[in-house]
């Protein structure tokens, strides 16, 4: 299971309902079901995505977080996550509401375009850099917002959205993002993990 998944699963405690907005393959899904007895939903905008979870057993619908999650009562789950597709949004701030509205607490992990590597490639070599949490090439990537850590934490404190918890993640190795330390995890950090609500 990927580093990422392992702390969203630490943050999500036993027996919760939680909705996972672009699922991917289930991995995570199955982990929170299985492991922690959690009652997991899934919404997945690629059919053979969210067929793959259905054969797993996993409880997916196919959907357009988008246009589809007004559909969900309000405070419907304790959990909500999104992994590393908030940037792929035509409109995050839309999506980012309706996951507020839906969920107790909110859990978005975004990959860091802050990162060092990132700001090297393209200074160096003048061409927007392939790395493993931005592995698409500019022409076919999903990603249409490209934000750091440091712009989330902002656009947060902009829209009075409440951060319980801020972590990132550097060589599998997870550490805690403070007001003290933001400059240097914005810089040195592959992924920013965030508990909102």
């Amino acid at each position: 299971m990927k580093k990422e998944f392992e702390v969203i699963s630490k943050i999500i405690k036993n027996k919760k309902r939680v909705l996972d907005v672009g699922c991917g393959d289930g991995t995570l899904m199955e982990y929170l079901k299985n492991s922690q007895q959690n009652d997991v939903r899934g919404l997945e905008p690629q059919k053979n995505l969210a067929q793959k979870c259905i054969s797993k057993g996993l409880s997916v619908i196919e959907g357009d977080a988008e246009k589809d999650l007004i559909q969900f009562p309000k405070k419907s789950f304790d959990y909500v996550v999104l992994s590393q597709t908030l940037q792929a949004f035509l409109n995050p701030e839309k999506v980012l509401d309706q996951l507020l509205r839906i969920g107790k607490q909110t859990i978005v992990s975004v990959p860091n375009f802050g990162y060092w590597k990132v700001r090297l490639h393209l200074l160096f070599k003048g061409t927007m850099p392939v790395t493993k949490n931005l592995p698409n090439e500019w022409y076919n990537t999903p990603n249409l917002h490209m934000c750091t850590i440091k712009d989330f934490v902002n656009f947060c404190n902009k829209k009075k959205i409440k951060i319980d918890k801020s972590m990132c993640l550097t060589n599998e190795k997870i550490s805690e993002i403070t007001k003290k330390n933001m400059d240097y995890k914005n810089v040195f950090s592959e992924l920013g993990i965030f508990l909102i609500e």
